[in-house]
């Protein structure tokens, strides 16, 4: 069997690279005729560089780091992305709930290590999700005091929304929320694919005290369909080293409080 030389790889992903600043996107099967090579190869040469934060994997293909993130990704898909940082950045945001607290945890693969990394012995805490992953995680513990809001179930993000859950949430005021987010650009704010997820945000932003953004690095310089908010209305950011110099910069500069897991 013929091995491939290191060259001719690094050659080609770098080739992918400049196909993918062009295009914004690109797809397995194109490249796999336009490289001549196998499928497996080009989706291994995509995983080297979504590694690396030079991409992100989409279903069929993959799409540019600075690209306007406007489909919305499956949770099971989320997941799988940059999961180490998320663990870490889930571990120090669930340091930052304290006893007798009341939170709002929003629906996302990043919150969800939040719930995962709970003190045990935490009392007297109340906290409000409507992410099923996040309510399922929490029904055992004890200690907590789960409330779950009506709403339509949305399947893509195990997440209920719409009228009944934005009255529902209208109805409390608690300590802090914490959001995840698809969209993090340190100019413009932060933003999710869906706009009725994006209205609840708002929503959760008006009867919290304190507003932490969780977000992997992967988030920032990039942009979703729908707007949440401006950087004045966040109080504290939780991301992990990949942060570019200037997005930290510009976010303690905006007054906002910057933890790197």
């Amino acid at each position: 069997m013929k091995t491939e030389s290191k060259h001719n790889t690094v050659e080609r992903r770098a080739n992918i690279l400049q196909l993918l600043s062009l295009n914004n996107q690109i797809f397995v099967s194109e490249l796999s005729k336009t490289f001549g090579v196998s499928e497996v190869t080009i989706r291994n040469d995509l995983e080297q560089l979504e590694s690396k934060k030079l991409l992100i994997r989409a279903r069929g293909g993959a799409m540019s780091v600075t690209h306007v993130v406007s489909y919305d990704q499956h949770l099971g898909e989320k997941h799988k992305l940059n999961m180490s940082e998320k663990v870490r950045i889930g571990k120090q945001a669930a340091r930052l709930i304290k006893d007798s607290d009341t939170v709002i945890i929003d629906s996302g693969t990043t919150t969800l290590e939040i719930v995962r990394n709970l003190d045990a012995t935490l009392q007297n805490v109340t906290i409000v999700s409507n992410a099923l992953n996040i309510a399922n995680q929490l029904v055992n513990s004890q200690n907590i005091n789960l409330i779950i809001p009506g709403g339509i179930l949305r399947k893509n993000s195990l997440s209920l929304i719409g009228p009944l859950a934005e009255k529902s949430f209208r109805n409390f005021f608690v300590d802090k929320v914490f959001l995840g987010v698809d969209g993090f650009d340190t100019l413009y704010g932060i933003s999710t694919p869906n706009i009725e997820e994006a209205y609840l945000n708002q929503i959760m932003i008006d009867v919290a005290r304190e507003v932490i953004v969780v977000a992997d690095s992967s988030k920032f310089l990039r942009k979703s369909l729908a707007f949440i908010c401006k950087l004045e209305r966040i109080d504290t950011v939780i991301t992990d080293s990949g942060i570019l110099d200037e997005d930290r910069k510009r976010l303690v500069d905006a007054g906002i409080k910057v933890i790197v897991a």
